[in-house]
């Protein structure tokens, strides 16, 4: 039976472990939190502390804040070996970071993942660091699709694609709050505004991924020459939307890359 040790036990660390744990896996859990009482309700054997985890575990979850990862790192460093893998879900931090606080070869493979998979429904960005093998990468995804779907892209790419599902659900919230608040300026109910439009969410997420259209042939379908559609999109064209994200997507990845300094 596969070890997992977690470091961090906050929203999407445990979310991972309660993905684990229903999802059946052949895996046996440790984990570690600086607030002991959040191990309690968790499917999880408790240890007294970072290094502990470490030492019993071939794989290790990193799910600590990325500023406070430095730290543990070094805490854990003399119990890292040639054989640990590190699962990383710490945004913007790269492999080379890991291995300067550990040890110079450290199999690393980086995760971004989002906070849908709290509802098994995470989409998570992955990359398969140098020395990793193909069964030890196998497990990692396994231990995050457990809550979620998964993609793998280069490992040069982490930072980039942050903005298209680490970042998105805040940038869909923003978007999805802008209808909300138009049926409560022309008196619809704000809960079942927000059921439909949710819905409507859902749906057209259905669509993207099992239609078989393309982006644009779904936006046509929609689009009956002069009706409504039509001239809301021609608002939306006008407000340079498209470029809106674009610029939006550009200044997550300038972050990402200013933290990962």
């Amino acid at each position: 039976m596969n070890k997992l040790g977690i470091l961090g036990t906050g929203n999407m660390g445990a979310a991972i472990i309660n993905g684990i744990k229903k999802s059946g896996m052949d895996a046996e859990m440790f984990a570690y939190d600086k607030f002991t009482e959040k191990l309690a309700s968790l499917p999880v054997t408790p240890c007294d502390d970072e290094i502990s985890v470490v030492k019993q575990c071939k794989y290790v979850l990193l799910s600590v804040k990325p500023q406070m990862l430095g730290e543990v790192l070094d805490t854990i460093a003399p119990a890292v070996t040639e054989d640990t893998v590190f699962i990383s879900i710490c945004a913007g931090i790269s492999a080379e970071f890991i291995r300067s606080h550990t040890i110079p070869n450290a199999k690393v493979v980086l995760v971004m993942p989002n906070t849908p998979m709290m509802l098994g429904e995470g989409a998570s960005a992955m990359s398969c660091g140098e020395g990793v093998s193909d069964e030890e990468f196998g497990f990692a995804r396994a231990v995050i699709g457990s809550c979620g779907i998964t993609e793998v892209v280069p490992t040069d790419k982490m930072k980039e694609v942050i903005a298209i599902n680490g970042s998105s659900p805040a940038f869909i919230y923003l978007y999805a709050k802008g209808f909300i608040d138009y049926a409560d300026s022309v008196g619809i109910d704000k809960e079942a505004a927000l059921r439909l439009f949710a819905k409507s969410l859902i749906g057209s997420a259905k669509m993207l991924t099992e239609s078989g259209m393309t982006v644009d042939e779904l936006i046509k379908q929609v689009s009956s020459p002069g009706g409504t559609t039509i001239a809301g999109l021609e608002k939306l064209y006008e407000g340079d939307i498209t470029g809106d994200v674009k610029r939006c997507c550009e200044a997550c990845t300038n972050r990402a890359y200013e933290l990962g300094k």
